[in-house]
C-alpha cells in the first residue's frame, strides 16, 4: 500500500517519508498476515504504543524538535515491532527489536 493511501485514512502529526520494513517484519506481513498499515497509522498519529510514559513524553518533545521518534507495538502474542521515523522525516522503518 502506498504511503498516500495510509495517510488518507488518518490525520498524521508528522510526515513518514520513505516507508521501509526489515526482512523480519516483511516475513510477518507475508507469512503471518500482519496488517502493518494499522500500526503505521497509530505511529503517525502519535499513538506510541507500548512504550514507557517517559518515552511517550520524549517522542512528543522529539516531534517539536525534529528528532527521531520510536513506537513499539505488540502485534501478536509475544511478537513486538518497532516503528522509527528519522528526525529529518525522510524515512520510517518498521523492524523487529532484534533487528536493531
Amino acid at each position: 500500500m502506498l504511503a498516500s493511501a495510509v495517510l488518507s485514512h488518518c490525520v498524521p502529526r508528522f510526515q513518514a517519508g520513505r516507508l521501509v520494513m526489515t526482512p523480519g517484519v516483511q516475513d510477518l506481513v507475508v507469512n503471518r498476515n500482519l496488517n502493518l498499515m494499522k500500526f503505521l497509522r497509530r505511529h503517525l498519529t502519535g499513538d506510541w504504543g507500548d512504550v514507557s510514559p517517559a518515552s511517550k513524553r520524549a517522542n512528543d518533545a522529539a516531534l517539536r524538535q525534529k528528532e527521531r521518534v520510536l513506537s513499539a507495538y505488540e502485534v501478536m502474542p509475544n511478537v513486538k515491532i518497532w516503528i522509527v521515523t528519522e528526525g529529518d522525516r525522510q524515512a520510517t522503518t518498521a523492524l523487529l527489536p532484534s533487528e536493531y
